[in-house]
């Protein structure tokens, strides 16, 4: 599936990049073909302005008055040899008489566009005026056009991808609320049985100590079965003492850890509510310890520190392991994601859905280097 959505994205991109390539190449020699004309057409016009300004030609003017009054799209504004403003053609006539500045910017703009056409006017006293034109509106809606479809293609990758990553992501949690769902379901009928077991054995004193041990694994496993259960719908949340919560999760982990190990809690305060799902609480701070255990190898030492904030409460889980590459500060939590040789890499990637998702928090990787430790960070609203 991730391979599969990848190979989309690419093929999404290179026919994105092949469509705006190929756009941007034709409208360039577009634009450069209808520039060319309406050069040409300048040049025409300033040739029938001079048709009409000589008094000694007996040539039909009519042709002249036609291309002369039929230039209604490219702006010009014709200038005296001292610069003065003569005349000015298909440009906004309101805003001339609203903005005196608005022609002389018009030239400014124009001058930087094109040379200018230079017309004789007097040819006794060899007085000239410039013809100075710029760009019409159909050639700037050319040369805007690639833009424009940049944006609309981006749009629409950006639509699609989206839509691919939804679909991915709703079939995940699909697959996971299943197999929760599934797990849970499992682990009833043999539940229901051991407990069974657990009333007969109690009926004779002499299996007390093995009765107080089976029941604990019992009690486990129910925290288990409800743990999973929970996955797919909307927990309650409660609020509860979160360092109590998190001093009763170390002790579980503390019996179970190596000798070599030391978990150590610490907080600043003896209370501290906050509003959690207690089960899957637990379970989050139950992956981080043991991730942090397997990152140790046998020895080390493992600081759960609680910090109390006027608006969130932070929860830091820090080891002396081998540490994780920058690189991959965000990868960990991806499913399937995994650098030990057992397990399926669903651990942190739930812990982060559980935080994120069901308590509106945060969980990431605060800091890490390598061969010297590892502190992951929940972050809880109040």
């Amino acid at each position: 599936m991730f391979k599969q959505y990848i190979g989309w994205k690419f093929v999404l991109a290179s026919i994105a990049v092949l469509i705006i390539g190929t756009t941007i190449w034709f409208v360039s020699n577009l634009s450069k073909n209808i520039q060319e004309e309406e050069r040409k057409k300048v040049a025409i016009w300033v040739e029938a302005n001079r048709e009409l300004l000589r008094t000694d030609t007996d040539a039909n003017l009519n042709l002249a008055i036609s291309i002369v009054t039929n230039n209604t799209t490219i702006p010009l504004i014709q200038t005296n040899e001292d610069g003065k403003i003569m005349d000015s053609r298909n440009l906004d006539s309101m805003r001339i008489m609203q903005d005196p500045r608005y022609l002389p910017d018009e030239l400014l703009a124009f001058k930087k566009q094109h040379p200018p056409f230079i017309m004789e006017v007097d040819a006794r006293q060899k007085k000239y005026n410039y013809i100075y034109y710029g760009d019409s509106l159909i050639l700037r809606q050319i040369r805007y056009y690639p833009y424009i479809q940049l944006i609309v293609v981006t749009l629409f990758i950006a639509i699609v991808l989206f839509a691919l990553s939804s679909t991915n992501r709703a079939t995940q949690n699909q697959v996971w609320v299943g197999l929760a769902k599934e797990t849970a379901h499992q682990l009833g009928t043999p539940l229901s049985s051991m407990e069974a077991w657990l009333e007969i054995l109690r009926e004779n004193e002499a299996n007390s100590t093995l009765v107080t041990e089976l029941s604990k694994d019992v009690d486990r496993l129910k925290l288990i079965t409800d743990r999973f259960s929970k996955i797919g719908s909307i927990p309650k949340l409660e609020e509860k003492d979160i360092v109590e919560q998190i001093r009763n999760m170390t002790s579980y982990i503390r019996k179970r850890a190596p000798q070599k190990v030391q978990l150590a809690v610490h907080s600043a305060e003896e209370e501290l509510p906050a509003m959690i799902s207690p089960p899957l609480f637990d379970w989050v701070v139950e992956n981080l310890l043991k991730n942090a255990l397997d990152a140790m190898e046998g020895k080390g030492k493992i600081d759960i520190t609680i910090e109390n904030h006027p608006t969130f409460i932070t929860v830091d889980v820090s080891d002396s392991g081998k540490g994780i590459p920058k690189m991959s500060f965000e990868k960990v939590f991806k499913p399937g994601f995994s650098t030990k040789k057992r397990g399926w890499g669903l651990g942190l990637s739930l812990a982060k859905r559980i935080i994120e998702e069901y308590h509106r928090g945060r969980l990431y990787v605060r800091s890490s280097e390598i061969n010297k430790g590892t502190t992951f960070r929940i972050v809880l609203r109040k």
